[in-house]
Order: C-alpha cells, then sequence, then structure tokens
C-alpha cells in the first residue's frame, strides 16, 4: 500500500518496501516495477471507492504534474483502471495560477476559456487501456487481499 505510514518518511525506500511486502532484499528492478503496480492499482481502488460514494461512473484518469512525464506509470494505470489516462499540462499548477491571475484581472472570463487555453497551450498524451483484462484485474485482485485487511485494522 503507498500509503502506509512507514512509506511516507524519508530513508531507505527500498528497505521499507521490501519489509512491508515482507521480502528480503531485491534487485532495483523489482522494486521500482512493485512501486509502479502498487499506484496503479491505488488508483483503481481509490476511483473506485469515489464512484461507490457517489454513484456516477468516472471516465476518464487525468494526471497532471510530473507524473505525465512517466509513460509507463500512465500506460499501467489506464490498464489497471480500465479507463482512458490523459496525461498533462505538466506544469499544471504554475499554469493554474496564471489562469486564476487572468481570471481575476478579467483577461479570462470563465472556467470555459480557460480550460481552452489549456488544451492550446499544452501537449496532452492519451493512454488507452489494453485488452488483457484479465491479467489487470489478477493484480488489482492481489493488491486488495493485501491492501483491504491493513486498512480495516489501522
Amino acid at each position: 500500500d503507498p500509503d502506509l505510514p512507514e512509506l511516507l518518511t524519508p530513508g531507505d525506500m527500498p528497505a521499507r518496501i521490501c519489509a512491508a511486502a515482507n521480502a528480503g532484499p531485491q534487485e532495483i528492478a523489482v522494486i521500482a516495477r512493485s512501486i509502479f503496480e502498487s499506484l496503479a492499482c491505488k488508483y483503481r481502488l481509490v476511483l473506485d471507492q469515489l464512484e461507490t460514494v457517489t454513484g456516477r461512473r468516472i471516465e476518464t484518469v487525468n494526471v497532471i504534474g510530473g507524473g505525465a512525464r512517466n509513460g509507463y506509470l500512465c500506460r499501467l494505470t489506464a490498464n489497471v483502471t480500465n479507463r482512458p489516462v490523459v496525461a498533462g499540462p505538466v506544469e499544471a499548477s504554475a499554469l493554474g495560477n496564471v489562469l486564476v491571475q487572468m481570471h481575476a484581472f478579467g483577461d479570462v472570463s470563465s472556467l470555459r476559456e480557460m480550460r481552452e487555453i489549456v488544451r492550446a497551450s499544452t501537449r496532452l498524451e492519451r493512454y488507452e487501456p489494453d485488452a488483457h483484462r484479465g491479467r489487470w484485474d489478477d493484480l488489482y485482485g492481489r493488491f486488495t487481499e493485501i491492501v483491504r485487511p491493513r486498512a480495516v485494522t489501522t
């Protein structure tokens, strides 16, 4: 679970991840893959919870900021969540700040106009889920077997 308290502070993260997984030392590639898969699965878990609470289906995952640069994570997220992922803008915070200031000075009149400016001034990347549903559902099932019991007890 990427939200485990022991993973939220600085330190020897590879060792902490291995300890959280009850695994001995691992190759860095194995650790990196577990990080990416855990993030994608956590995104799906949160999306499922949001859909349950709101009663509405979330059709698309939008990734903004630095994470939008990570094509592997975006592609994995599309596959695990079974939703398209739209990645970008990378500098979303700065762009948002500028747009809010433009709105305050009357240079931009609406949220719709702000969105048009973002679309016209940034490159968005779209990732579609692949057809291997069983593989991704199996991964998510293993993730929830580990994460849900921890969530209940903590």
